[in-house]
Formats: C-alpha cells, structure tokens, sequence
C-alpha cells in the first residue's frame, strides 16, 4: 500500500487527484494530442471525469501513485503524472505523464516528471524507473532527457496508441544512482 501524499515543487504541486479535479481532468483527457499519446479510458462526460480522478487517488494496492499537477499559485490543473507498474521484489517502475494543453511549452512535464521521480526515489525504494514515449513524439523525448532519463535504445513496433496504429518507442531509464539533472 502506498499513502498518497502531496509534493512541492517550485511553482507545481503534486497530489492526489480529487472530484474537484474533473472539470480541468475532462477537458485535458478529450485533447486530440493528450488522446493520441496517452490513451485513457473513456472519458466522455464529468462523471467519468471524477471516476477517473477517484481511482487515480486509490493508491491502495501498491501498484501506482498517480498524482495530478497543479499550478501552486491558482490551483488550475496542468496535467498529470503517474508512477505504475511498481513492482517492490524488483524495486522498478514505469512513469508516464500528461500535459494540459493550456500547460505546454512551459516545462510543465519536466518538472513533474523530475518531482515524482524524486520523491519515488526517496519514498518507494526503487533502483530503476523507465519511461517510454513513440519515437515520433519529439517532445516527450525532451521532458525525459531533461528530467534526467538516459534513452537505451529503441522498442520496435512495441505500442498501439490512440489513433490505432503500432509506433516504435524510445526506452528512456533513470537509476536511482544517477546524478540529479542539471537544470
């Protein structure tokens, strides 16, 4: 079991999502670019917005902490970040992430991934944390490359993403060994 928790970062904080949460959650999750890159479940209306928001604040079964990135200073939502896939015998786990599109091209995915990954470092135990994006998603190569996550090479063909089709990915890892990013 994990204990959601809340995490400063400068001008963003991170926290478990909450209903109020649904309306910024909505609009963010029915962008045709965060569809393309970050399928989610159906969300077509508010009420599947809050279900989307109460079980990303579940964090009961260990698996995930998924955290929604808030504006520190306005509370308005920007995005999302979720650590999943956490396995405990192995001490890894994926990360993946989403940026409003009122949020981008501000560093936004940056520094939440850099946050969250911090703190799974600190709190989860973890050794290795891997983040992969489709190789034609060049932005997503930056916010891991600048959050500190080397590319090891390639996945051919390894993900169906929103529009149906199979992309290669980059396969980007952070060790918790490795030297904070210089910003």
């Amino acid at each position: 079991m994990i204990e959601p928790v809340e995490i400063a970062a400068g001008r963003l904080q991170l926290r478990a999502p909450v209903d109020a949460d649904a309306t910024d959650a909505l609009l963010m999750l029915q962008d045709p670019a965060v569809r393309l890159w970050n399928p989610a479940p159906e969300v077509l209306d508010l009420a599947d917005a809050r279900e989307w928001c109460r079980r990303g604040a579940n964090w009961a079964d260990g698996q995930h902490a998924t955290f929604v990135v808030i504006d520190a200073t306005t509370g308005r939502l920007l995005g999302n970040v979720s650590l999943h896939s956490i396995d405990s015998e192995q001490h890894d786990a994926e990360i993946g992430y989403r940026v409003a599109p009122w949020a981008r091209g501000a560093g936004v995915g940056t520094d939440a991934v850099a946050a969250a990954t911090r703190w799974a470092f600190g709190t989860l135990d973890l050794v290795r944390i891997e983040l992969a994006h489709a190789v034609v998603n060049p932005a997503s190569c930056r916010v891991a490359e600048k959050a500190g996550y080397l590319l090891e090479g390639t996945l051919r063909q390894s993900y169906i993403y929103g529009d149906g089709m199979r992309y290669d990915e980059h396969l980007h890892a952070r060790l918790a060994s490795d030297p904070e990013p210089v910003a």
